[in-house]
């Protein structure tokens, strides 16, 4: 399910913060750890509006 869709930024537990030296900084608020946008894990709940554009996704094959 959402393949094209599942990575941690796309992730309702996903925050990203500005770091005061410059960069960001990516942070799973449920796991409580560090993470990349682009990573995947099984605990995955996606945001409202990626949910809706799954759907529609789904519908349009």
């Amino acid at each position: 399910m959402g393949k094209d869709f599942h990575c941690c930024a796309t992730c309702k537990h996903f925050s990203a913060q500005k770091k005061e030296s410059g960069g960001m900084s990516y942070h799973c608020v449920r796991l409580g750890y560090e993470t990349k946008p682009a990573y995947t894990f099984t605990c995955w709940d996606p945001k409202e509006h990626v949910k809706k554009l799954m759907k529609k996704d789904k519908s349009s094959s």
